[in-house]
């Protein structure tokens, strides 16, 4: 017999009557019915109750074991009696007496429950990762991860892609976000950057003339925490040459939906998977006032401008904003005649909450329109608010007036917070969608000047025509992102592969032939030794396995996780190095004196 195991805990049936059996696993739970003893024994496959009969030997050394202790037993399979049969075991039809149980790993009181969730916090749960990993549902997360990632290799391999590995010590790029940087020992002074993504090393693929890339690649950014966003993520990543946009979009959408549609009862649920038209990157705006819309929300956005800019309209606080370029943004909400004022309350308490003077809004009954600025929109007016937002008796409109940025933000906001009061949001559904015709550019506020939109390496809709002939803010590239939900599950686009086109791009964005040269050089040298058209893009992995296992957060579908401080309290990482490694590193700590200060507190 085996020296641990002859089958795992969710194995034994009927069939096995009478075998003698050896398992091994952790003590789930121990209950003593009158001298009896009752032991759940968990693994990783499930759980069989063992006995320890009253007149057992054993009985003295068991009774004094814990929860999560690992031990091995060995026993008789006996068949339940009818009234003990346990359905919702897949062992419940059996259970082991105990004849030998050795004690390989004896637990101290654990710091919180598995067999059950006893509300433990975050932060314990993540001291003691180790631990809350064996429970059901962190089991069940992880597990789905593993089983994710195999289905979206096996479909890419089926459609020919091979797989890389791009380096993880690399140089600095701008993608967006701060960089991790790593000292070079070496080379005094110097840095490499872990990763924010691929992007050039999968360029560089498909002009080394490799046809069609992918790759499950951890990526690296030094963003602030917040619950779908981590320090250290995985995306599947993918490139290939020759191709448009409806090239890449044909081929990796079959396999995003595949995968969805595979593991979309894994909550229990069956959820439907359905992919809606494309949306240019400013209808998306307009309508939702978001680029990652949840389509699940039927409400829509309108604008109502030109309504309060009439000489008849009074509305001096709406009316002060559009003569300085503001915009006024509205939201049908249909069907809500018969709310209670308090609906309407909480509403403008919530946008009070969001930092806004409230949410003002008119409710249509009997023809007329009536609320709080009903009486500064006239018969004629309000007969024209009906034509633009589609309004009937028994509707509310919702207004938002700010300049054009701030107003389209809060209409996204304020969308999604009247659908859920009214409680219309679609569920057992994913509705994917492609965003597409981002601008290539963008006015950045704070440092008054041009800079990208999006991705710097996208080639402009108009090539470089679109470059040198329009306004830099007119321009639209080949770039797209692929939302889920209310979630940005993708982002890729058809690259710029001519240099001089680069050149030109990144000219506008203030990066003169030096600095490009410097910071991209091995980009820019590779596509003047001939580039082929190419692009792709890169899903996340972990927004969808946070998708699948609906869960709001992606540190329960992780392993391994920090905090949202990005502090690791089960390997006390980011922790201090000694004197001597830092002088290997040629560096010297300059740590500001309330950074020392705040450290010491913590």
């Amino acid at each position: 017999m085996h020296a641990y195991r002859t089958h795992n805990c969710d194995q034994l049936r009927k069939d096995q009557v009478g075998e003698t059996v050896k398992l091994s696993g952790w003590i789930h739970k121990i209950r003593d019915h009158g001298g009896v003893l009752f032991i759940d024994l968990r693994d990783t496959f499930g759980l069989t109750q063992c006995v320890i009969e009253e007149n057992s030997p054993l009985l003295a050394e068991v009774e004094n074991w814990r929860n999560e202790s690992v031990v091995t037993i060995t026993g008789e399979v006996k068949a339940r009696t009818a009234e003990t049969v346990n359905a919702k075991m897949d062992t419940g039809e059996i259970e082991v007496y105990i004849a030998e149980a050795e004690l390989q790993g004896a637990s101290d009181v654990i710091p919180f429950q598995v067999a059950e969730d006893d509300g433990a916090g975050e932060d314990i749960r993540l001291r003691y990762r180790y631990i809350d990993l064996r429970r059901e549902k962190m089991q069940k997360n992880i597990r789905l991860r593993n089983n994710v990632t195999a289905s979206i290799r096996h479909r890419m391999w089926e459609k020919e892609f091979q797989e890389f590995q791009t380096p993880i010590l690399t140089a600095s790029s701008p993608e967006g976000a701060r960089d991790y940087l790593v000292p070079s020992r070496l080379h005094p002074g110097k840095f490499y950057a872990l990763p924010q993504a691929p992007q050039m090393f999968k360029q560089l693929l498909m002009m080394g003339g490799f046809d069609k890339y992918f790759q499950i690649a951890p990526c690296f950014r030094d963003e602030d925490g917040r619950a779908d966003r981590l320090a250290e993520f995985y995306q599947l990543d993918v490139e290939m040459s020759f191709v448009t946009q409806e090239d890449v979009h044909n081929t990796i959408q079959p396999v995003v939906q595949c995968v969805f549609e595979e593991f979309a009862d894994f909550t229990g649920e069956k959820r439907k998977v359905e992919w809606l038209p494309n949306l240019r990157y400013e209808d998306a705006m307009l309508k939702y006032g978001s680029d990652k819309p949840d389509l699940r929300n039927p409400l829509e956005i309108v604008d109502v401008t030109e309504v309060f800019a009439r000489d008849d309209v009074e509305f001096k606080a709406f009316k002060g904003t559009i003569e300085k370029g503001g915009v006024v943004r509205a939201i049908r909400a249909p069907a809500v005649g018969d709310q209670p004022r308090s609906f309407f309350d909480k509403l403008n308490s919530w946008a009070q909450g969001e930092g806004a003077p409230g949410l003002g809004y008119v409710l249509f009954k009997d023809g007329e329109g009536a609320g709080p600025i009903a009486k500064f929109i006239p018969a004629a007016a309000q007969d024209e608010l009906r034509k633009i937002a589609g309004l009937e008796d028994g509707d509310a409109i919702f207004f938002i007036c700010n300049k054009p940025g701030p107003a389209a933000k809060f209409a996204g906001a304020a969308r999604d917070a009247i659908c859920d009061s009214m409680g219309n949001r679609e569920t057992g559904t994913y509705k994917f969608c492609w965003i597409v015709d981002f601008p290539m550019y963008e006015f950045d506020e704070n440092q008054q000047k041009i800079d990208f939109s999006h991705n710097p390496f996208s080639m402009p809709q108009g090539g470089m025509a679109d470059l040198e002939n329009k306004d830099p803010l007119e321009v639209y590239a080949f770039q797209y992102d692929c939302v889920c939900n209310g979630f940005e599950l993708a982002s890729g686009a058809i690259r710029n592969h001519k240099p001089e086109i680069m050149e030109k791009a990144f000219g506008i964005a203030g990066y003169d032939k030096a600095a490009l040269e410097k910071e991209f050089g091995g980009m820019l040298n590779a596509m003047r030794y001939g580039a082929p058209p190419h692009g792709g893009l890169a899903f996340g992995l972990d927004r969808i396995v946070m998708l699948l296992a609906d869960e709001p957060n992606l540190r329960e579908i992780y392993a391994f996780v920090m905090n949202g401080q990005y502090e690791d309290a089960m390997m006390q990482a980011p922790s201090e190095v000694k004197q001597d490694q830092l002088k290997d590193l040629h560096l010297k700590l300059n740590l500001q004196k309330k950074a020392v200060e705040d450290d010491k507190a913590a």
